[in-house]
């Protein structure tokens, strides 16, 4: 097995860095292109709130069955990309929970941002409670019985 010396290692992750943000800038061509498709093929008559709740609905039933699909020996690594996900949820949460109470507006729709992004607080954590848990005790089955 080869080390990387430091430069090498940066190139690479310079060149991956790279590579993602073409990825990117790709996926939202063809999102936009999609968007202008389906305006176009319906005269505008979708209302774009409609068209993207639509596609999140999509996106669940796909990330149902890729889940559902993965062999058991990517579980732990999943829970691991999971966790990361509920911690990016919990951040966003925290600030619909904390930035208006700090501003002092406790009316109106800010009160209803509060009070969502308290329960996606609550729901973020228990997740990732539970996949530490879950993933102890699936690294628990591989130590050695003394």
């Amino acid at each position: 097995m080869t080390t990387l010396t430091p430069e090498q290692a940066l190139q690479r992750a310079q060149a991956a860095a790279d590579a993602a943000q073409e990825a990117a800038l790709a996926a939202q061509g063809y999102a936009d292109s999609i968007s202008l498709t389906a305006a176009a093929a319906t005269g505008g008559a979708v209302d774009p709130t409609v068209f993207r709740f639509a596609i999140f609905v999509l996106a669940i039933f796909v990330g149902y069955y890729v889940v559902w699909s993965v062999t058991p020996a990517l579980h732990t690594p999943l829970m691991s990309v999971t966790n990361a996900i509920s911690s990016v949820i919990v951040v966003g949460a925290l600030l619909a929970v904390g930035v208006p109470a700090a501003a002092g507006a406790l009316e109106g729709a800010s009160w209803g941002a509060q009070v969502l992004g308290f329960l996606a607080l609550i729901m973020a954590s228990v997740n990732i409670f539970g996949g530490f848990l879950v993933t102890h005790r699936m690294l628990s089955m591989y130590k050695k019985k003394v």
